[in-house]
């Protein structure tokens, strides 16, 4: 699952264990947990920034455990786009410190941040969806036109389902620096943050200037095509909170 630690007003989100972190219901729902005491817990000024133990950051949705029947793909794409916008909603500044590959929607969970932070002696970002027969929601592709600056990069994530390494990233705009090890991505995502801290932002208001900047993809969280949700009254309900 994951834990929840603070330090100063900096809090650390982490994937723990050493499984792929998989995005089953119970993984995602522990998340948004955490995300609950993040809000609850923070002060005027915080960060968040959210990492993993082990090989992997996320690979993906549990799909062994969603293709048994439509029913829980719903299930697992519902919980997901809730904590996007959980994410997208967040009144601090996030940063995604990489330190394993990060595949299909566990690279959707990575770009919801607003800092990418990366390792780069070993991790991937990879939307692998292309390699494996599975069409992206509309979601996917509002959340990669929205953090992607070209379509240039557009076509190598999702046209080419390229496995984009940290220097790559840096290159192409999705990743803001790497490091040389597990250690080092940590450590510096944790300056990063406190030095965001510094800045004394109103959380608030900086949640608003998120959401302006994100509108088309929240826009699209309504729904999920792929999976055969084409919204309802709660998913509504979910939205009209943003």
């Amino acid at each position: 699952m994951c834990s929840l630690e603070k330090k100063g007003n900096v809090f650390l989100l982490t994937l723990t264990g050493n499984d792929d972190h998989r995005l089953h219901p119970d993984l995602i729902d522990s998340i948004s947990a955490a995300l609950l005491r993040v809000r609850s817990e923070s002060t005027s000024s915080s960060a968040l920034i959210t990492t993993a133990e082990g090989k992997y950051f996320s690979n993906g949705y549990d799909l062994k455990w969603a293709l048994v029947d439509i029913a829980r793909q719903q299930l697992m794409s519902r919980k997901l786009r809730r904590l996007v916008s959980d994410l997208i909603t967040l009144p601090m500044p996030t940063i995604a410190a990489v330190t394993g590959h990060a595949s299909a929607a566990g690279f959707v969970f990575v770009l919801c941040h607003d800092y990418i932070l990366m390792r780069k002696d070993r991790g991937f970002l990879y939307m692998s969806e292309l390699d494996i027969g599975f069409p992206i929601p509309i979601w996917f592709s509002a959340l990669v036109k929205c953090k992607i600056g070209s379509p240039a990069g557009w076509r190598e994530v999702v046209m080419k389902a390229a496995k984009v390494t940290g220097e790559v990233g840096v290159k192409m705009g999705i990743v803001d620096s790497v490091y040389a090890g597990v250690e080092e991505t940590l450590e510096a995502a944790i300056k990063l943050g406190e030095e965001l801290v510094r800045r004394n932002w109103d959380g608030k208001v900086y949640a608003g200037c998120r959401k302006t900047l994100y509108v088309e993809l929240l826009n699209k969280l309504g729904s999920d095509e792929t999976v055969g949700d084409y919204g309802d009254d709660e998913a509504n309900k979910t939205l009209s909170k943003l």
